[in-house]
C-alpha cells in the first residue's frame, strides 16, 4: 500500500496572511475512500446541503474567516436541524443576491466552525499527517539561475520529512498537487524531475517517494480541502517562536487548532553524518534561498 500526500499553500499573494506556507496532508491509501466518505457526511451535517451547489468550497480563509466567529457567537448553539435550516436559506439568498437575516448569518458562521471542527478531528481520526513549511512574506526570488531552476529549501525540507515518515513505515508515497496554472505547474513540475534525477539526496529520496505529481481540482477533492485548512491555521494560529517564527496570531484559531496542529504533525527521527536526530512536520525557513 502507500500514502498520498495532499499538498496546498497559503498566503502566497503577501497581502493579508502572516507567512507564506507551503504544507501536506498525507493520507494511507487504505483510509481514503472512507476519508472522503466522511467528509460528505461532515459537509450535509455541518450545512444541511452540499456547498458546491451554492458555488462555494470548503477552504480554510472561508470556513475560518474573522466574520465567521463573529456571526457564530451572536447567539448561543443552535440545534443541528435548525442551523441546517437557516444555512440553507443563507446559501439560497447568496444565489438570489439577497440579504440574510441575523439569524442566518448566526447559522452559518456556526455550520463553518463545527465544519473545521469535524475535519481536524477526521483528520486525527483517519490517521493523517502533517507537514507544512512557512517562509516570511517578505521574501523575494532572487533573479538568479538557481532560483529559477532549482527546488526552494522549504519545498527540500517537506520532501526529507516526507521522506523519513515513509522510510519508518516501509511504504511508497505519493504527491497530489492541487490545480494551477499550467506554465507554474510546469516549472514546479520540472524543478521535482530535477531534484529527484540531478541531486544524490533527490535520488536516494526518490526510492520511497514517487517524483512525479498527481494534479486535482480543489473543488473535486476533500483531502486538498483539508490540507488547506490545516495551511491556513498554521499561517494564523502557529508558532515556532525560537525558530524566529512569531508573527502576530489570530487568537481564536491559536487557541482551538493549535493543539490539533500540533497534534497532527509529524515526528520521527533523522539521520545525518552518522547522528539521530528529532523531526517535526511544521519547520520554518526565515531564508529559503540561501545555501544554510
Amino acid at each position: 500500500m502507500s500514502w498520498l500526500l495532499f499538498l496546498d499553500e497559503s498566503g502566497h499573494d503577501h497581502r493579508t496572511m502572516p507567512y507564506e506556507v507551503r504544507g501536506r496532508i498525507a493520507l494511507h491509501a487504505g483510509k481514503l475512500w472512507s476519508f472522503v466518505q466522511e467528509m460528505q457526511r461532515l459537509e450535509r451535517a455541518s450545512f444541511g446541503t452540499m456547498l458546491h451547489q451554492f458555488r462555494k468550497e470548503l477552504k480554510g480563509s472561508k470556513l475560518l474567516d474573522k466574520d465567521r466567529f463573529r456571526w457564530a457567537a451572536q447567539a448561543a448553539p443552535m440545534r443541528e436541524e435548525e442551523r441546517r435550516k437557516h444555512c440553507r436559506a443563507f446559501l439560497t439568498k447568496g444565489l438570489e443576491k439577497k440579504s440574510p437575516a441575523r439569524i442566518e448569518f448566526t447559522a452559518y458562521g456556526q455550520a463553518c466552525l463545527e465544519m473545521a471542527r469535524g475535519i481536524f478531528q477526521l483528520l486525527y481520526g483517519h490517521g493523517a499527517k502533517l507537514f507544512a513549511a512557512a517562509i516570511p512574506k517578505s521574501v523575494q526570488r532572487p533573479t538568479t539561475f538557481e532560483a529559477d531552476e532549482f527546488l526552494r529549501k522549504d519545498h527540500v525540507f517537506l520532501l526529507e520529512r516526507f521522506f523519513y515518515f515513509l522510510e519508518a513505515e516501509q511504504e511508497y508515497g505519493l504527491l497530489v498537487m492541487d490545480e494551477v496554472e499550467k506554465r507554474e505547474a510546469r516549472r514546479f513540475v520540472a524543478r521535482l524531475e530535477r531534484y529527484f534525477k540531478k541531486s544524490q539526496t533527490g535520488r536516494y529520496r526518490s526510492t520511497w517517494i514517487v517524483p512525479t505529481p498527481f494534479f486535482v481540482s480543489s473543488e473535486m477533492t476533500y483531502p486538498v480541502q483539508a490540507a488547506d485548512l490545516c495551511i491556513y491555521c498554521v499561517n494564523w494560529g502557529f508558532r515556532l517562536p525560537n525558530r524566529g517564527m512569531n508573527a502576530p496570531v489570530r487568537q481564536e484559531i491559536a487557541e482551538e487548532f493549535g493543539p490539533w496542529l500540533n497534534r497532527l504533525q509529524f515526528r520521527g527521527q533523522a539521520y545525518r553524518n552518522g547522528k539521530t536526530y528529532h523531526e517535526y512536520g511544521i519547520v520554518f525557513v526565515p531564508a529559503p534561498y540561501t545555501a544554510r
